[in-house]
């Protein structure tokens, strides 16, 4: 039995029907995130898929677009949800099927690094889990903050990078997830 499960948070169309969707670096994301579901299936993780949903637009039940991103194979996640808040944990099944499964380490991947991926992260460490932040099977758009500079994708990642790991998490590549090295993220 595993004590590890990987969270594939928001890897939905959804995002697609959005016009900041950047195809141009989503087939690098597609690919790592397939790469880090194979590998956990092939370790026997446990797979938890979670959705995000609201009451209206592109991300409601209604709009059709509340599904799995095409190009990702995942048949039988052990979990899957929606939910309507940034933290995984916020109103869901999560925690409970985590202590349930005797789940200990989180390897935590999806959209967008900086705002779902990131919150669960922290959220789960503040919980008591050891986690894992998988940049690389991350995806994320550009944002214009207050003052009008645009971030791009890949400061936003590495931003978001620098502030978990050590912290909140451990950053990590995909074969360093699957090896499972193991370290604590420092308080």
């Amino acid at each position: 039995m595993t004590d590890t499960a990987l969270l594939v948070i928001d890897a939905q169309e959804s995002f697609r029907q959005r016009a900041n969707w950047a195809e141009v670096d989503s087939p690098t994301y597609l690919r790592n995130q397939q790469a880090l579901i194979d590998g956990a299936i092939q370790k026997g993780w446990k797979i938890v898929r979670v959705f995000h949903a609201e009451p209206e637009g592109i991300f409601s039940l209604a709009s059709g677009f509340v599904r799995p991103l095409a190009e990702l194979k995942l048949d039988k996640p052990d979990l899957e949800f929606f939910k309507f808040r940034h933290s995984a944990f916020v109103g869901s099944p999560l925690e409970v099927y985590l202590i349930e499964n005797g789940i200990r380490r989180l390897v935590i991947s999806g959209i967008r690094s900086e705002q779902c991926c990131e919150t669960t992260t922290r959220h789960g460490s503040d919980l008591g889990w050891q986690v894992d932040y998988v940049t690389e099977a991350t995806h994320t758009m550009p944002l214009t903050d207050a003052a009008g500079k645009t971030w791009t994708a890949e400061e936003i990642k590495a931003r978001t990078a620098a502030v978990l790991d050590g912290r909140f998490a451990r950053v990590c590549t995909i074969a360093e997830a699957l090896a499972g090295e193991t370290m604590a993220a420092a308080a």
